[in-house]
């Protein structure tokens, strides 16, 4: 039985890593990340909570509640989506459009 051939490869040495700086926007990044999985936290908070009252026959939330907070947290969780994929204005701008979509629901829904 022979021996197959082999050779040895080549360990192409990597370059020093070199001292990077910290990603611009992580801030917003983090804020509005955490600002759209409140959203979805709630909006599912808020579909737990109808169901039980459903079951119990306990008053709950309206059907606006119902359908506001999931199209909510689904526009916040795409936009966030997007923020997190791409740099620069569309990043600012689908990390606006998290804050801007959190804060209707909190305003419509909450504070009123």
């Amino acid at each position: 039985m022979s021996s197959p051939d082999t050779e040895e490869l080549a360990i192409i040495p990597r370059p020093a890593d070199e001292p990077t700086k910290p990603e611009s926007g992580r801030f917003w990044r983090g804020l509005t990340g955490s600002l759209a999985a409140g959203m979805a936290v709630l909006a599912v908070c808020v579909v737990a909570i109808a169901t039980l009252c459903l079951f119990t026959g306990a008053p709950g939330p309206g059907l606006l509640m119902l359908i506001g907070h999931p199209v909510a947290a689904v526009v916040a969780l795409l936009a966030q989506r997007v923020a997190d994929s791409r740099s620069g204005r569309v990043a600012g701008c689908a990390g606006l459009l998290v804050v801007v979509s959190v804060a209707a629901a909190l305003s419509l829904f909450w504070w009123s």
